[in-house]
C-alpha cells in the first residue's frame, strides 16, 4: 500500500521540478532579452559606420524635470526600455526623450568618432558622455540653438565622441522637440562622416541644380509664350524648393545660422507656401474652375487654409503649426490626385499628363508626412520621398511640355519642307492652291475663333468674348459720340432648379433663357453667358429709356413663359441690373461692369424679378 503513495509523491515532485525549471528558463530568457536590449555597442576595427539602434534603450521624461545625473543613476534599471521595433521614430509626442548607448572602443585607429542624429528638425539636443573615471563631457545642438553649436557645419546635428583604446563609456542623449520625434543615432569615423557630407552635398546640389534649371527653363517659356501655366509652374518649383530647403536644414545652415527662431518659423511657413503653390498650379493646369467646379472649390479651401497658416506660423506655437501643416498634406494630396483621376477618366489629356507626373510627388509627400507621424519606418525612400518624387514629377512634366513643343516644331518643319518641294515643281499651280488653302484656312480660323468665343451650352458668346470685346465696343461708341448700355442678368433661385430638378433640367433652362434673350435683343446687341446662370448684354447706342424697356421685356418674357424641359414645365424669373454710359462718361469698362453688377444685386435684395438701373 505504500508503494503507490510513494509513486504519486515522486510524480508530484517531478512535476514541481519541471515547473520550477520552466520558470527559471523563462526568467533566464527574459533576463537575456533585457541584457540583449542593453548590450553594449562594440566599435571594432574596420567599422566605419555603426548603427546604434540595436544597443539603444530609451526613457520618456513626461514633465522634462530629470537631469543627466538622475538618468545616469537609473542606467540598467527597468526604466530604460529597448527601442520599439528597433526604430527611434515616435511621431509627434510630448515630453523629453532620453536615449542610452554603452560604447566600447576596440578600434585603435578610430579614437575620434562623429555622432550624427539623422533628423534635422529636432529642437533641443544634449549629448552627455560619461567615462569610466566618472567624468562627463557635455555638448548641445538642435534648431533651437545657433548652428555654430554643432561640431561640424552639416545640416544634421552632429557631435564629436572621443574614446581611448578599449575604453568603455555611457552615451546619454537628451532630445526635446515640438516637431516629429525621430532620433536615429549613427556613429561615423571621421573619414566616413566627411564622405557622408560630401555625398550629401553632391546630392543636394544635384537636386537643386535640377530645380533651378527647370525654374529658369519654364520662366523663359512663360516670358516667351505668355502662358500662365508656366508662370504657376515656376511658382510651384520655387515653393517646393524652398519648403525642402527648410525641411532639409539647409536654410538654417546657409540663410540664418544664428537665428533659431527664424529657422523654426521658416519650416511651417515654407510648407504652407509650397502647398499653396502646388494647389494653384493644379487648379490652373487642369482648369478646375470650369471642368471640375467642386474640386476647384475644395482646393480653394485648402489654399485659404495654407494662406492663413503661412501668416499664423509666425505667431502660434511651432508644434501646432507643424501638426496642422503636416496633417493637411495627406488630404490635400489626395484631393489633387482625385481631381486628376476624375478628369483623366473623362479623357482629358492634360489630366493624364499631370496624373502620371504628379503621382510621383504625391507619393513622396504622403510618405514624408506618414514618417513624421510614425506611420511608416524611416528609410531612404520615405525620408527623401519628397526630393525623389518632386524631381521625377518636375522632370516628367517638363519633358511632356517639351515633347509637345517638339511635335509642333517638327510638324511646322514638315509642312514648310513639303511646301518648298511642291513650289519648286509647279510654282504657278501651287501658288493658286496655296492661295486657296490660305483662304480656306482663314475661313476656318474665323470659324474656330468664333467657336472659341461661344458658350458650348447655350450658343451665346462666352466670357472670353466679353473680356476681349467690351472695351473695344466702349471705345468705338465714345469715338462716335454714341451711348453704350450694359445689362447684367441673373436667373433667380437657379440653384434650386439644379438641386431639385437636376443639372440636365438646369442646362435646358439656361439654353431656353439664352434663346429668349437673343430673340429680344436681336441684332441690336451682343448676348454673353458670363458664368453659371449670369448673362451680360452689350447694347451700343441704347439710352436709358430704351435700355430699361428692353430689360423689362426680357424680365416679363421669362416671368410669363413656361419653360419646357425633360417633360416638366418650369417658370423662372430673372433679376436685371443696367447701366448706360454716355459719350462724355469717362468710367472704365470694369467700372461700368461693377455698376451694372451692383444694380443687379440690388434687384436681388429688393425681391428679385425686377430691373434696377444704376
Amino acid at each position: 500500500m505504500k508503494r503507490p503513495a510513494s509513486r504519486r509523491w515522486n510524480k508530484l515532485r517531478s512535476g514541481w521540478r519541471v515547473c520550477l525549471l520552466a520558470m527559471v528558463g523563462i526568467g533566464l530568457l527574459l533576463a537575456g532579452a533585457t541584457e540583449a536590449a542593453q548590450k553594449p555597442v562594440v566599435l571594432k576595427p574596420g567599422q566605419e559606420i555603426v548603427d546604434l539602434a540595436p544597443g539603444t534603450s530609451y526613457l520618456v521624461d513626461p514633465d522634462s524635470s530629470a537631469g543627466a545625473e538622475d538618468l545616469f543613476r537609473q542606467l540598467g534599471s527597468e526604466e530604460f526600455q529597448p527601442l520599439p521595433n528597433g526604430s527611434a521614430t515616435f511621431g509627434f509626442v510630448d515630453g523629453t526623450y532620453w536615449f542610452h548607448v554603452r560604447l566600447i572602443n576596440e578600434n585603435p585607429l578610430a579614437h575620434r568618432q562623429v555622432l550624427v542624429l539623422g533628423y534635422v528638425l529636432l529642437d533641443e539636443i544634449d549629448v552627455y558622455l560619461r567615462r569610466a573615471d566618472g567624468s562627463i563631457t557635455h555638448a548641445t545642438s538642435g534648431d533651437f540653438r545657433p548652428f555654430s553649436d554643432r561640431a561640424f557645419s552639416y545640416r544634421e546635428p552632429n557631435f564629436i565622441v572621443d574614446l581611448a583604446d578599449f575604453e568603455q563609456a555611457d552615451l546619454l542623449v537628451r532630445v526635446r522637440s515640438k516637431s516629429s520625434m525621430q532620433v536615429p543615432l549613427t556613429l561615423y569615423s571621421q573619414k566616413a562622416f566627411f564622405e557622408l557630407a560630401r555625398d550629401s552635398q553632391f546630392g543636394v546640389g544635384l537636386y537643386y541644380g535640377i530645380l533651378l534649371a527647370l525654374l529658369f527653363y519654364n520662366l523663359i517659356l512663360f516670358l516667351s509664350l505668355r502662358d500662365w501655366n508656366y508662370f504657376f509652374y515656376v511658382l510651384h518649383v520655387s515653393g517646393t524648393g524652398m519648403a525642402l530647403f527648410c525641411l532639409n536644414g539647409l536654410a538654417f545652415e546657409f540663410f540664418w545660422p544664428q537665428s533659431p527662431w527664424l529657422a523654426n518659423v521658416a519650416v511651417p511657413m515654407s510648407m504652407s507656401l509650397g502647398m499653396l503653390c502646388m494647389h494653384q498650379f493644379v487648379r490652373r493646369f487642369l482648369d478646375l474652375r470650369t471642368r471640375l467646379p467642386a474640386g476647384n472649390r475644395i482646393l480653394l479651401g485648402f489654399m485659404a487654409f495654407h494662406a492663413v497658416m503661412f501668416l499664423l506660423s509666425m505667431f502660434i506655437d511651432y508644434r501646432v503649426a507643424i501638426l496642422l501643416g503636416t496633417a493637411s498634406v495627406i488630404p490635400g494630396s489626395a484631393m489633387m490626385l482625385g481631381s486628376c483621376l476624375i478628369l483623366a477618366r473623362r479623357g482629358d489629356p492634360a489630366a493624364k499628363i499631370l496624373l502620371f507626373a504628379w503621382s510621383m510627388l504625391l507619393v513622396g509627400v504622403t510618405a514624408y508626412a506618414m514618417v513624421s507621424f510614425g506611420l511608416l519606418p524611416k528609410v531612404f525612400a520615405t525620408e527623401y520621398g519628397i526630393q525623389l518624387g518632386s524631381a521625377l514629377e518636375m522632370i516628367l512634366l517638363s519633358f511632356a511640355l517639351a515633347y509637345r513643343f517638339a511635335e509642333l516644331r517638327e510638324e511646322n518643319v514638315r509642312i514648310v519642307q513639303s511646301a518648298r518641294n511642291e513650289l519648286e515643281q509647279r510654282v504657278g499651280e501651287r501658288t493658286r492652291e496655296l492661295s486657296t488653302t490660305l483662304s480656306e484656312l482663314a475661313v476656318a480660323n474665323d470659324r474656330l475663333r468664333e467657336s472659341s468665343l461661344r458658350d458650348g451650352l447655350t450658343g451665346v458668346y462666352n466670357r472670353r468674348y466679353f473680356d476681349a470685346a467690351f472695351e473695344t465696343v466702349l471705345a468705338e461708341c465714345r469715338a462716335s459720340s454714341r451711348s453704350l448700355a450694359l445689362l447684367v442678368a441673373d436667373i433667380d433661385h437657379f440653384k434650386n432648379v439644379n438641386d431639385e430638378a437636376g443639372h440636365l433640367v438646369g442646362d435646358d433652362c439656361l439654353r431656353i433663357v439664352a434663346r429668349h434673350i437673343e430673340q429680344l435683343v436681336g441684332q441690336d446687341g451682343s448676348v454673353i453667358r458670363y458664368g453659371g446662370e449670369e448673362f451680360v448684354v452689350i447694347l451700343p447706342g441704347f439710352d436709358k429709356t430704351a435700355t430699361r424697356g428692353l430689360a423689362e421685356s426680357i424680365r416679363i418674357r421669362l416671368a410669363e413663359s413656361a419653360l419646357p424641359s425633360q417633360g416638366e414645365s418650369l417658370r423662372l424669373t430673372i433679376s436685371i441690373g443696367g447701366v448706360v454710359s454716355m459719350p462724355n462718361d469717362h468710367a472704365s469698362a470694369m467700372e461700368l461692369l461693377q455698376r451694372a453688377d451692383a444694380a443687379m444685386y440690388k434687384a436681388k435684395k429688393e425681391g428679385r424679378n425686377r430691373v434696377v438701373m444704376a
